[in-house]
């Protein structure tokens, strides 16, 4: 019988209601694989920073923390089969993602990386108009981990990130136009775009086609098989990606998500691109 470790989020990468959203496709997914045969051991990202990582043949990894993705990544180096891996988890983590989506030509605004202290406001070339500025490590914790902010207002801003001990801050040009959101699993079988609100996407708003690329583009460039992310809409024919994330909660689509990804685990995992 193959043996899977589903590794369960930290709460502190899972706040309010996404806690029981991210618990709850990983429940759906092991389910699914136990269902078909798989034994199952359920561990938290604790477990793994602690240093506790059973041996398996398929390893299900929510974990968000630079602890415990540093500590598997020397699984990964010896070939262990995960999803995602951890140096695609690594690879979200914003001061990394802005770095490889400038350099993979995909549509992206333009974004400073700044410190939260002795910030160089006027030595940088810092985008025009209304910026957002969002926390430089891993994906927002909290509301004022994201803040839409005019140029007048920016120091003040960034010093409120210091205050709350955050040392690195995105600084992301606005970009005009619906905000969408999607999901997707690697192998192509699920993609799931809607709006803030919960309601899907139509042709109308996003070229539906268009948007998949780019969301699978993005994917493959950071090594991600489980995504999900935001995009911004300027016109229908180009939208524009403004975040991507590792195993998002999948909750509008949690059985289908599921299925997809239990598939998945029978499959080769997306491998970095090379561009």
């Amino acid at each position: 019988m193959s043996k899977l470790v589903a590794i369960y989020r930290s709460s502190t990468y899972s706040p309010g209601r996404h806690k029981n959203n991210d618990a709850a496709i990983m429940d759906a997914t092991t389910n699914r694989l136990e269902e078909n045969g798989w034994s199952v051991e359920r561990i938290g990202e604790g477990d793994v920073e602690a240093g506790i990582i059973p041996d398996a043949d398929l390893y299900l990894n929510m974990c968000q923390g630079s602890v415990a993705s540093t500590r598997l990544l020397a699984l990964e180096e010896r070939g262990a089969r995960m999803l995602n891996r951890p140096s695609a988890v690594l690879g979200c983590h914003r001061h990394r993602l802005i770095r490889t989506l400038d350099g993979s030509g995909l549509p992206f605004p333009e974004t400073v990386l700044l410190p939260t202290h002795d910030v160089p406001l006027f030595e940088t070339d810092l985008p025009d108009g209304d910026v957002w500025v969002k926390r430089g490590d891993v994906h927002a914790q909290e509301a004022a981990d994201v803040v839409r902010s005019t140029r007048d207002e920016l120091g003040s801003v960034i010093e409120a990130f210091a205050e709350r001990g955050v040392k690195q801050v995105a600084v992301q040009a606005h970009v005009a136009g619906p905000v969408l959101k999607f999901y997707g699993v690697g192998d192509g079988s699920l993609f799931h775009a809607f709006r803030e609100d919960g309601r899907p996407v139509d042709g109308d708003t996003v070229d539906i086609p268009t948007l998949r690329k780019l969301a699978f583009a993005a994917a493959r460039a950071v090594g991600l098989s489980v995504f999900g992310g935001d995009a911004v809409v300027p016109t229908r024919t180009h939208p524009m990606l403004v975040d991507l994330n590792d195993w998002p909660s999948f909750a509008p689509v949690r059985e289908q998500a599921a299925e997809a990804i239990a598939h998945l685990a029978g499959a080769p995992v997306l491998q970095r691109s090379t561009r």
